[in-house]
């Protein structure tokens, strides 16, 4: 029965899907076709009748049968199984080796071992362990529970730095792309940025405050710029930004920094005057920036104006003025009445257009501190100038060591705008710290990468502050005692209105040369003295100099409380000068001996109240008011005041050399013939730095 039942269903599969049927019959009876042989040859009649049936050519179709039959077709192929990853078990024989790296979690070193975690928890218990999952296991702990399970361990020694804590997140600043790489599609005209230079009173401000429309000056103590301004005018659809800087030598290095940022230098020499030591030094500045240098001569509508004598010595620094056939534009201007300013503008639209300044807007932004400023109530700001990208309100940024976020930004009219662009100045709210000038403000990502990187500055800067020298305890142990070899120290803390006026002060300052007398800085910085800088200063011994700042009123119960010094200027001058006077009264003067004569006594006499030496005169005088010492074989014997001298029997003041005199010291009798009495006197001299 089950083979006539076979033979049929073989037929109706046969007509139906005959191919298929041909492929997995062989395959089917492959293992009884091993067993009972003559099993194969009786479906196989039935199933050439079918193909003759359905074939005209059923013997090829019989040859091609056993050629088709024996190739494994691809798809019902079963599909070789993944390769298992080696496990970290090694199974040499009956002996198990784990080669893994500690430490090590328990879910981990569990699908090491191919255990369940759960099963590592319970035996960690005996231990005295309370794990979880997640818990991280030492060396010692995981030899433990292989030693449990017959494993043998094997610890790999970490590569230096590896380990199972999170990766340390390393935080950089990003890099500045220079404009010759940035393609040329996204850079666009930037504004030029124009440095005002000269010597001191030339009209530097004047010019600029014509130019701007405002009364820059009579703001400013004696008429003298005291800090770095930076505005922006327009003038025929150019917008130019000006950074007017000071003149005089002390702020020579605010100068220098205002020369780093700029692309043009006007330089204002005064016709009256011609070319001074700071026109010199502001020459030197510019010719090392490499920018280009037009030269303003100011005051000409004054008598004793002379713009030919200004080109000629301008010649002897190294700049040809255009008119003798040089390179050097110089424009006769007068910034009282406005004569020339319109040509002035006119050249720096042109020389502008010839730079072709430009900067991309969409870049990392980054920009220059022009100058920093505490102010109360509204906390550190800081004025930049923006070299590439865009500022904008609410960006994050870092600043030297200190990381911030840009809160406000007000224009050179005190307007708030909420972005600028390359080559625009504004005032920038929202520092942690009062930023040091020259420091360069770069945009980042996000606050958390400004405040970590700034953490990482900060513990730099705490470790150089560390790591550098002091004193040892024997110096400091001689300057208590006041040796004469140390030098005396004058502590003072300074505050200023601005950053770079601080700055400034304090170079000045550490420059005055004295080879006995130095000063210490405990602290400088920009606003108001607080009551926190009182107690600093009272605490060091310190003198407190403020530079145009005010006192805050709990600071000014402190100073009374306290008893310390508060010096308070507005002319940078008068500052020096008093640093200077502070500096000499720390000296004690000089005490110069002079000697008067000698006297060789010749007899001793016996007095009412003690003994006389009666003496001659050998040169010299004596004095009755000078000091006198007795000299016994070259040997000082006494030391003190006269208190007799007489001629005869008379009281004299003086007794000059050739005659006899009686002498008497204050309370000394003990004297012998043939010792000296020496005469001089002791004068005090102020020292000098």
């Amino acid at each position: 029965m089950p083979d006539k039942n076979t033979t049929k269903k073989g037929e109706v599969l046969d007509l139906l899907g005959g191919k298929k049927r041909k492929k997995a019959e062989p395959a089917a009876e492959e293992k009884p076709a091993a067993k009972t042989p003559a099993a194969e040859t009786k479906p196989a009649a039935p199933k050439k009748a079918a193909l003759d049936l359905l074939s005209r050519k059923p013997k090829k179709a019989a040859e091609v049968k056993p050629v088709l039959a024996p190739e494994p077709e691809p798809e019902p192929a079963p599909a070789p199984a993944a390769e298992p990853a080696p496990a970290p078990v090694k199974d040499d024989g009956d002996d198990k080796t784990l080669n893994i790296k500690a430490p090590i979690s328990v879910a981990d070193l569990a699908a090491h071992m191919g255990l369940k975690p759960f099963k590592l928890i319970a035996e960690l218990l005996p231990m005295g362990v309370f794990a979880n999952p997640a818990t991280t296991l030492d060396s010692d702990q995981v030899a433990a529970l292989c030693e449990k399970h017959g494993i043998t361990y094997e610890r790999q020694k970490r590569e230096k730095g590896a380990g199972v804590k999170a990766p340390v997140e390393v935080i950089v600043e990003p890099e500045a792309k220079p404009v010759e790489e940035e393609p040329e599609e996204v850079l666009k005209l930037r504004t030029p940025i124009i440095t005002v230079m000269g010597h001191v009173d030339h009209g530097k401000t004047s010019l600029l405050d014509y130019i701007r429309r405002t009364k820059v000056v009579a703001g400013e103590a004696g008429g003298i710029t005291q800090h770095i301004g930076a505005y922006t005018v327009e003038h025929d659809g150019h917008t130019l930004t000006f950074i007017d800087t000071p003149g005089h030598a002390i702020f020579t290095e605010m100068r220098a920094r205002g020369a780093d940022v700029t692309d043009i230098v006007v330089l204002v020499v005064a016709a009256n005057d011609g070319i001074m030591p700071q026109t010199k030094e502001a020459i030197l500045h510019a010719k090392a920036a490499e920018k280009t240098i037009i030269v303003a001569v100011n005051k000409c509508d004054l008598p004793a104006a002379d713009p030919v004598r200004v080109r000629t010595q301008l010649m002897e620094e190294g700049l040809v003025p255009t008119d003798f056939g040089g390179d050097v534009e110089c424009v006769d201007v007068s910034a009282a009445k406005g004569t020339g300013i319109n040509d002035l503008l006119d050249l720096l639209c042109l020389q502008a257009e010839v730079l072709e300044l430009k900067a991309n807007p969409k870049a990392n932004c980054r920009a220059s501190i022009i100058e920093a400023r505490m102010e109360q109530g509204k906390g550190s700001s800081a004025t930049v100038i923006v070299q590439s990208g865009t500022l904008k309100v609410g960006m994050p940024f870092i600043c030297g060591p200190y990381a911030g976020k840009v809160k406000t930004m007000l224009d050179d009219q005190g307007q708030k705008i909420k972005k600028v662009t390359p080559g625009m100045p504004a005032e920038v709210s929202g520092f942690i710290e009062t930023p040091n000038v020259g420091d360069e403000l770069v945009e980042m990502d996000n606050e958390r990468s400004a405040r970590k990187l700034s953490e990482e500055r900060m513990e730099e800067l705490r470790q150089q502050r560390l790591t550098a020298p002091r004193r040892s305890r024997m110096e400091d142990l001689l300057a208590m005692m006041g040796d004469s070899n140390q030098k005396a120290v004058l502590k003072l803390f300074l505050k200023g209105d601005v950053q770079g006026s601080v700055e400034a002060i304090k170079k000045a300052i550490m420059d005055i040369e004295s080879e006995k007398v130095e000063c210490q800085f405990i602290g400088a910085a920009a606003g108001p003295i607080s009551e926190s800088d009182v107690l600093l200063a009272s605490s060091s011994d310190a003198v407190i100099l403020g530079f145009n700042v005010k006192v805050e009123s709990n600071a000014v119960k402190a100073v009374k409380r306290e008893g310390v010094q508060v010096k308070i200027f507005s002319i940078v001058y008068e500052l020096i000068d008093q640093v200077k006077d502070a500096m000499l009264g720390l000296l004690e003067p000089e005490t110069r001996e002079t000697v008067l004569g000698h006297a060789e006594i010749k007899q001793v006499f016996d007095v009412n109240k003690g003994k006389a030496a009666g003496s001659y005169v050998s040169d010299g005088k004596m004095l009755r008011t000078a000091e006198a010492r007795v000299l016994r074989d070259g040997q000082v014997v006494f030391d003190g005041k006269m208190s007799t001298l007489r001629r005869f029997k008379d009281e004299v003041a003086e007794v000059k050399s050739g005659l006899e005199c009686g002498i008497r010291l204050a309370e000394y009798n003990d004297y012998e013939e043939g010792d000296i009495i020496e005469c001089y006197t002791l004068e005090k001299i102020k020292q000098t730095l």
